[in-house]
């Protein structure tokens, strides 16, 4: 099986040789390249192009608008923002940047390692703690702006919002499967009519955005 190929960005020579050391006990993984300012992950990627990048917000440079830079030039390379910050206000900034998780530094090495498998399948990720806050916070939303329907979107069946609450609780669509007694191809479908529905592009959007108007 092929690796995956990584780039590990972060300004703290220690975390950064940790993450390194986690990502190559992994067979599954090869780290191409190390970084510790935005420049530098942005160089990073127009050097190795990796299959996956894991940015710290709180960098040198913006790690935001780093992450975002790299979506936009190579949309080839997966990024997970990899960083100690709760700030509810970052979590939207890089997801709608275009980064595909969003993972705290508390994280446990086997939990890095499968977030990473994941969003190089495709998947995406938030801590589940942030996305439950945000997710409430939609539910909020959608509560106050239950009079007025928004133009052209449709409201998501209670089974649909059940899916929707796993997706925020970090689940894959594999494990979703698994909790509500589906097949994985059945969860796909249902995440396919619920991005429809929310006109969005992708699962953490979905958690995010939830029925907020595009």
């Amino acid at each position: 099986m092929k690796s995956i190929r990584v780039a590990v960005i972060d300004d703290h020579p220690m975390f950064r040789s940790g993450v390194v050391q986690i990502l190559n006990d992994n067979a599954g993984f090869e780290v191409v390249g190390e970084g510790a300012t935005a420049g530098e992950a942005i160089q990073l990627a127009k050097e190795f192009s990796p299959d996956l990048m894991l940015i710290d917000i709180s960098m040198p440079g913006s790690g935001v608008e780093a992450a975002a830079l790299i979506t936009q030039l190579y949309p080839g390379i997966n990024v997970i923002m990899l960083t100690a910050s709760e700030a509810e206000e970052n979590v939207t900034a890089t997801l709608e940047g275009g980064a595909k998780g969003y993972l705290l530094k508390g994280t446990s090495g086997p939990e890095l390692i499968r977030v990473a498998q994941a969003v190089c399948n495709g998947e995406s990720y938030v801590t589940p703690t942030l996305a439950a806050k945000l997710l409430f916070q939609i539910k909020q939303k959608q509560t106050q702006q239950k009079a007025q329907q928004l133009d052209g979107h449709s409201e998501l069946t209670s089974r649909e919002e059940e899916v929707l609450d796993h997706v925020a609780r970090g689940l894959t669509n594999k494990e979703i499967a698994r909790a509500l007694t589906l097949s994985e191809k059945t969860v796909k479908h249902y995440m396919t009519i619920i991005m429809q529905k929310l006109q969005v592009r992708n699962r953490v959007e979905a958690v995010i955005h939830g029925s907020r108007k595009q």
